[in-house]
């Protein structure tokens, strides 16, 4: 996946049926607008995120190169160049005629890499084909270069598909190496246009991603650049440049639907390390409405080191007498918790705290567990092993055991080469597969995607949620949304919420040593809250009834108590049954049914079932 180009790069799909513009107004007064002046961005604020909304697309059209089942990989010997145009997008609802956006162009593109194409809006209703030209009209082919301004696809600083020497761009390129020899295979010119038509089955009116496999084995196929011409650029007469043609136009097709938008995700370093050979990079999707993710530049995401994370999680062989795992505490099916107040460790002793759920950790920069004594994930992820609560295992003993199963030494070396079984393998093949746990898909996204629709109740309990409690203005409210806003549902900060303490535990100060962080913990996320009771750092509240009733009338002043929970009034936010019923309401709404290891094994969320070929 690739960042999200811009309109000048991508172009924009105006349809003429989309009714944008009554659209934006509606999507203004929907539960969307209202969240945002909720939060406090009143009518302007709610009119400029609409601004931002029509710069970005509802429609996205992700391509993946693939060639004998595998990714292409641009290499100096073999493939170095796979980039085609692409315009004219059109779409055909069920029983209807075709709907183009005329103006609509995108360069795609294996090297950059540049895999994406965006389109701004679409129709509502259920579409059944789809199709664009490799290429370009004839008018456009031979036009002014100088209209495209900086950043448009087709400007040739941008995609370098245009003949410097001649009038028109070049269509599709690839080049590269086959058995010794190298080829430069350039389609261009008004025969060498072509149109790709393919069925694709999903809804429109709402964000959407449709996934695209161009098979340029497909296109290769019978060439050999060793025993034959090397070359073809479309000139007349060219049969190859015919029979390339034919091919490329049978070489696409739909694979996937999936009802968001994802971002890309970014690393924490110029200098991002190489995948270990022989292995596979591995594909997340993390919907955009999420904050940019990023990951970390020495532990790239592959589906051999993410296998062997889970394999790793679940295994006992990590704990003393071998009876304990990661999962053993970090249920699935209660969101990778506890279900339990504490958990037990490996010898049968009682823990401390409550285990904290186990996804989207990818943004817990901040610190993790309640206390923040782990600084990332890495560090974390080896901390249960060694503790005497818990695993009660030294890593020494730990890599032994691994080291003397031919299975692992296997995994190990096909995860991470030559590093093998080490302390550091083991830390990043655990951080791998718990960076790929992300929670996205909840009733509470599918409203927002315009897919579902609040209750009434749920409605009241999400205006509870995103507004102040402030009786000198008039305000009533919850209050929630300073310490649990945004889309992931927390600011993974650390916070006194007014629980009465155990006189051992006082939270963050223990680890940091400053009596300002007495009493404070880290906020959990509040996605999937009603599959993670029991609730707190120490488990004490069974239900979502009583958290709530906690921050209506039972929190305990502390000097550090979190300002947002001192400033309200000394006898509680004295809401009513009614009103903690809603937000309880709200609260379940934040459930997420496809996080789980079947259904979200490749964090595709609300996806469809992919289509087949045509």
């Amino acid at each position: 996946m690739i960042p999200c180009p811009t309109n000048h790069e991508a172009g924009v799909l105006s349809f003429r049926h989309a009714k944008m513009e009554a659209r934006r107004e509606e999507l203004c007064r929907s539960m969307v607008g209202w969240y945002l002046r909720s939060l406090g961005f009143g009518v302007f604020g709610c009119l400029m995120m609409l601004d931002m909304a029509k710069a970005s697309p509802a429609v996205r059209l992700q391509f993946d190169i693939m060639e004998g089942g595998k990714p292409v990989e641009i290499s100096p010997s073999g493939i170095t160049r796979m980039d085609f145009l692409i315009s004219e997008i059109s779409l055909k609802p069920v029983g209807g005629d075709w709907v183009t956006g005329e103006d609509w162009f995108a360069w795609i593109s294996a090297g950059e890499p540049r895999l994406t194409a965006n389109t701004e809006g679409s129709p509502a209703g259920e579409f059944e084909r789809m199709r664009f030209r490799v290429g370009l009209k004839p008018e456009i082919d031979k036009g002014d270069t100088a209209q495209w301004p900086p950043g448009h696809a087709l400007h040739p600083d941008v995609n370098h598909m245009h003949w410097g020497w001649r009038s028109g761009y070049v269509h599709m390129a690839i080049e590269g190496w086959r058995n010794g020899s190298a080829f430069s295979y350039h389609l261009a010119g008004d025969d060498e246009s072509m149109w790709v038509e393919m069925p694709v089955k999903f809804r429109g009116g709402g964000p959407v991603t449709l996934k695209i496999e161009v098979d340029l084995g497909l296109i290769l196929e019978g060439r050999d650049p060793a025993r034959e011409a090397n070359a073809t650029h479309s000139r007349e007469g060219d049969g190859m440049a015919v029979e390339l043609k034919r091919k490329a136009r049978g070489a696409f097709r739909v694979t996937g639907v999936t009802y968001d938008l994802f971002q890309v995700p970014e690393v924490t370093a110029d200098a991002v390390a190489p995948l270990p050979p022989g292995t596979k990079a591995y594909q997340m999707e993390v919907t955009q409405r999420f904050p940019q993710i990023t990951l970390p530049a020495d532990n790239p995401l592959t589906e051999q080191g993410v296998a062997l994370g889970r394999r790793l999680f679940s295994d006992p062989i990590l704990s003393v007498n071998e009876s304990l795992s990661c999962a053993s505490c970090h249920h699935e099916s209660a969101a990778f918790s506890d279900p339990r107040r504490v958990s037990l460790g490996a010898l049968g002793q009682s823990g401390t705290r409550h285990s904290m759920p186990l996804f989207n950790l990818a943004w817990a920069h901040e610190g993790l567990f309640w206390d923040g004594r782990a600084k990332n994930l890495r560090e974390q992820v080896l901390m249960p092993i060694t503790d005497p609560n818990e695993m009660g295992e030294t890593l020494e003993n730990v890599m032994g055991k691994i080291r003397n199963d031919d299975a692992y030494l296997s995994e190990f070396a096909g995860a991470f080469g030559e590093e093998g079984v080490t302390e550091q393998t083991l830390a990043k093949a655990l951080e791998q597969f718990l960076i790929t746990r992300i929670s996205q898909d909840s009733k509470f996204d599918r409203a927002v995607r315009k897919q579902a629709e609040l209750t009434e109740q749920e409605k009241l309990g999400l205006s509870l949620f995103v507004t102040e409690h402030d009786p000198s203005r008039g305000l009533r409210g919850a209050d929630c949304f300073h310490c649990h806003g945004g889309t992931l549902f927390t600011d993974n900060r650390f916070h006194n919420n007014g629980l009465t303490l155990e006189e051992w535990d006082i939270g963050r100060m223990k680890v940091s040593g400053d009596p300002a962080d007495r009493g404070k913990f880290k906020t959990p996320s509040l996605r999937n809250i009603d599959l993670t009771a029991p609730y707190m750092h120490d488990g004490r509240f069974a239900t979502l009834e009583e958290v709530v009733e906690h921050y209506n009338s039972g929190v305990e002043r502390a000097e550090t108590l979190d300002p947002n929970l001192a400033k309200h009034p000394s006898g509680g936010l004295g809401l009513s049954e009614e009103e903690k019923a809603a937000l309880v309401a709200f609260l379940k709404t934040l459930t997420d049914s496809t996080f789980n290891e079947e259904s979200n094994n490749n964090n595709q969320a609300a996806s469809s079932p992919p289509q087949p070929a045509p």
